[in-house]
């Protein structure tokens, strides 16, 4: 995200199973087994594979994701991205060629919820998403 600083990098080599939590920024390239939780922004780098939940104050993803997605403020998905799970957000930017299965819960006007929680009102998609509506 920008204008912001990075106070953990996980490299591409590194593979971690169990819970990870900062109060700073995270930027993530290996493999987690596990939650990720960051009172900062996360950037989830293209080589990365997480299988688990992440918790953020937001979150800009490029790799692969098998897990639920809650960011206070942003979710952005870049092109390469791959999102199996659900996600919620105050602000939702994708990118062409994303792939994304689950549901997104995007309500600017409030505080993001828990992913856990079922949404009062959800859209949900099963297939590539190729474009989308919102911008920076």
């Amino acid at each position: 995200m920008e204008g912001t600083v990075t106070e953990t990098i996980i490299a591409a080599d590194v593979q971690i199973t169990g819970t990870v939590k900062s109060s700073g920024g995270v930027q993530f390239h290996g493999k987690l087994d596990g939650e990720l939780i960051s009172e900062g922004d996360v950037t989830i780098g293209k080589g990365a594979n997480i299988k688990g939940n992440i918790s953020a104050q937001s979150v800009a993803m490029s790799g692969t994701i098998k897990g639920n997605i809650t960011a206070k403020d942003r979710i952005q998905m870049l092109a390469t991205a791959q999102v199996n799970g659900d996600i919620k957000a105050k602000r939702l930017t994708v990118e062409d060629g994303v792939t994304f299965i689950g549901r997104s819960d995007v309500n600017p006007s409030g505080p993001a919820a828990a992913a856990s929680e079922p949404p009062p009102a959800s859209f949900s998609s099963e297939s590539k998403l190729s474009g989308s509506p919102f911008s920076k």
